[in-house]
């Protein structure tokens, strides 16, 4: 196993409370927000306790045959997941197919790359006034922004991925005379791997940025809504209960991918080398 690959052993009088130290720490920072919360009436840091009543309170106290979810959930966070799972959906397809096209086609990326660049190098909540003012409020809008912010890293990784592919893959998938589509399924994209899964995984952490940014503006529901109400209203747990419940998402989005991330690696692993027949069409 290489130095890169390599996990930092634990001492042996840890190694049986291995799972107990990956959430120690976060443990011992909630410890101390609440120490220090109650130690000082800090007015915009209440204890988590306290988020954790009004999270509870806002979103998980309905009746049982609806899931134990409240109205506001369902005005809070479905509409609010569906955003993020429909931006990062299209984002991840049009991202894919760019990517592909222009890892392929040498001639398309040269005559494509100023205008990518002109492109990425624009902010995406910059262009939500144009598409406040081009398209209808809501949905349309939400969805321009999200696919802006989060396109880029699934499109270069893919094109990055694409082109570093061993050119004794191409020539073997040549030898048997493998199809367009096979070939695109069976040797490319495979390939590619893991430099794909990088860049779903980091656009996911963008789709939510850019779903809350969408919602601080141009939305009446969701929870970047709901984040705003409440700072207007000063309700101050409600705001760290939204803040929570973003960055829970988050965790659980990208540890979903580095999970896929690791499993797509050590498939790799039994992949056989440039110049060997193709075991795996």
């Amino acid at each position: 196993m290489t130095a890169t690959h390599r996990r930092h052993p634990l001492p042996n009088f840890l190694r049986p409370v291995r799972p107990l130290t990956r959430v120690m720490p976060a443990l011992a920072a909630l410890i101390a927000w609440e120490a220090i919360a109650r130690t000082h009436n800090l007015l915009y840091l209440p204890p988590p306790t306290t988020v954790i009543a009004r999270a509870y309170r806002l979103w998980f106290a309905g009746p049982a045959s609806r899931a134990f979810l409240t109205e506001e959930a369902l005005a809070d966070l479905l509409p609010s997941l569906t955003r993020l799972a429909l931006g990062w959906t299209l984002a991840a397809t049009l991202g894919l197919t760019a990517g592909l096209a222009l890892g392929r086609l040498p001639i398309l990326a040269a005559l494509t790359d100023p205008i990518l660049h002109v492109a990425r190098a624009i902010p995406p909540p910059a262009l939500l006034p144009l598409f406040l003012a081009t398209l209808p409020i809501g949905t349309p809008t939400q969805l321009a922004t999200i696919v802006c912010g989060v396109i880029w890293p699934i499109l270069i990784n893919t094109a990055d991925g694409v082109r570093q592919v061993h050119h004794a893959y191409l020539d073997t998938a040549d030898v048997f005379r493998l199809g367009r589509w096979r070939r695109l399924l069976s040797v490319l994209v495979p390939a590619a791997a893991p430099r794909i899964p990088a860049g779903l995984r980091l656009s996911v952490s963008l789709a939510l940025i850019m779903m809350v940014v969408s919602e601080l503006t141009a939305s009446t529901d969701g929870l970047g809504y709901r984040l705003q109400q409440a700072a207007a209203t000063l309700d101050v747990p409600a705001m760290w209960a939204v803040i929570l419940l973003l960055g829970a998402t988050g965790i659980t989005a990208n540890g979903g991918f580095l999970l896929l991330q690791r499993r797509l690696l050590r498939s790799r692993q039994g992949t056989p080398p440039p110049g060997h027949a193709l075991a795996w069409t």
